[in-house]
């Protein structure tokens, strides 16, 4: 499948979340709907994760939010707790969740810039898969393309090494098939460079 036909794909699964979900207004008032985000907040933080291994979702793109937490309700994607806490979403519950999380702050690096050596390996890393033609040029994400920018360092590393091994499916295979072409090393560099964008 060809890269503009993966995009395609991705399009038609987000119209179509889209459409199941049109019009869901948020179950609850703001108050319940903070209170409900509450266990959210306490592992992914209210924005920013400070947890290892944990992302963070702030500014993270709804559409994107609706697919993955569509993925854990229906166990198509497995990661505990995520398939306990979705179980019980309803599709407007997938929607105000996903709304909520992309209003949080979005995450930006606050320690030493990264060593030049490593930005340009990692640049020319980004220009050879074409991340930049779904993420968008400062790999913010759109639409149902995640946001990847200023994410935690190890929580990249792992979901690149995941796709890689297929232990991680993607609702498209682009992530799956590009990182087929990336060794330990360029994860790494990746994964240190995106987190510290």
């Amino acid at each position: 499948m060809g890269h503009a036909a993966r995009i395609g794909l991705i399009r038609g699964l987000a119209s179509a979340l889209g459409v199941l979900l049109a019009g869901a207004a948020l179950a609850a008032p703001e108050a319940a709907m903070q209170e409900r985000l509450a266990p959210c907040v306490a592992c992914h933080g209210g924005g920013t994760s400070e947890t290892e291994g944990v992302p963070s979702l702030g500014g993270q793109q709804a559409d994107y939010v609706v697919t993955q937490l569509f993925q854990f309700r229906e166990k198509q994607r497995a990661a505990e707790p995520m398939n306990d806490v979705a179980a019980g979403f309803s599709d407007d519950d997938l929607r105000a969740y996903a709304d909520a999380v992309a209003a949080l702050p979005a995450p930006a690096w606050s320690g030493p810039a990264a060593e030049p050596a490593l930005v340009a390996r990692a640049q020319a890393l980004v220009s050879k898969h074409q991340c930049n033609s779904c993420h968008g040029a400062d790999l913010a994400g759109r639409e149902a393309i995640p946001r990847i920018r200023a994410q935690r360092e190890e929580y990249l590393a792992r979901s690149l090494a995941s796709y890689k091994s297929n232990a991680r499916p993607g609702y498209d295979p682009a992530m799956n098939e590009v990182a087929q072409g990336l060794s330990d090393a360029d994860i790494r560099d990746l994964a240190a460079y995106v987190a510290r964008l």
